[in-house]
């Protein structure tokens, strides 16, 4: 996001009308606008911390700031328990990336349900192009014996119109969604009319709760894990996070 840039930056100017507001949802809400008038502000609360406020963004990202919007800060709130660290930043975004993510519907999916007793789930942004999505796609009917359901949603890692792109749409455009997915792992040609698909959708969430490279694995908590994990990893996270 733009946004994540700018604030990288060494200096942030603000503009210092906006520390005259009277409300601090209000003074926040203009700065962050007059950096990026798109910005999906899904929430502003207080934050653990006296006088800083939780900015909570649609698809997971936290920002904080100062009451009269002057402030504006990227990172993570950490909280000491028992000599222990624990990210609470981390644990605001898991939250939110999991409402997001276990919130879309079954249809825009394709699916391997697990084999017997579900034990839990993952969903995996994944690319047909990427050979770690492939070996990933190899341990499935690994996890469904475990119990573990597998949900995918479509994420072209080189964005709209690439390959990948083409390939995924054929998918969603399938009526056998599994099988073609399979195909298309196992490099034969699937052939689908166009229609409405989720795929440029799902891209675009993908990219809101942080995705940047596939697979990208999200736990039930909102966890996410990037890149390849294998079977017995997935199957032991997901029971942990029970």
């Amino acid at each position: 996001m733009r946004l994540f840039r700018l604030l990288s930056a060494a200096a942030l100017g603000l503009a210092s009308t906006f520390a005259l507001a009277a409300e601090p949802d209000q003074a926040i809400r203009n700065t962050l606008h007059s950096l990026q008038p798109d910005l999906p502000i899904e929430s502003i609360s207080a934050s653990p911390l006296q006088g800083i406020y939780q900015v909570q963004l649609k698809g997971g990202r936290v920002l904080y700031a100062s009451a009269d919007g002057q402030f504006v800060v990227q990172g993570n709130i950490y909280q000491v328990k028992d000599g222990q660290p624990v990210n609470l930043t981390e644990k605001a975004e898991s939250a939110s990336i999991a409402k997001t993510i276990n919130a879309i519907p079954a249809k825009d999916m394709v699916v391997f349900p697990a084999k017997g007793e579900t034990k839990g789930h993952i969903t995996v942004f994944t690319d047909t192009t990427c050979p770690y999505c492939q070996k990933l796609h190899s341990e499935v009917p690994e996890l469904n014996k475990r119990g573990i359901e597998v949900r995918y949603l479509a994420f072209p890692r080189q964005g709209p119109n690439s390959s990948g792109d083409q390939q995924l749409q054929a998918i969603w455009c399938s009526k056998d969604r599994q099988a073609a997915l399979n195909d298309m792992f196992s490099e034969k040609e699937v052939k689908a009319a166009k229609c409405d698909n989720p795929v440029d959708k799902q891209f675009e969430l993908g990219q809101m709760v942080g995705v940047q490279g596939t697979p990208a694995i999200i736990l039930a908590d909102g966890q996410m894990l990037p890149g390849y994990q294998s079977a017995g990893q997935i199957a032991k996270l997901v029971l942990d996070t029970k």
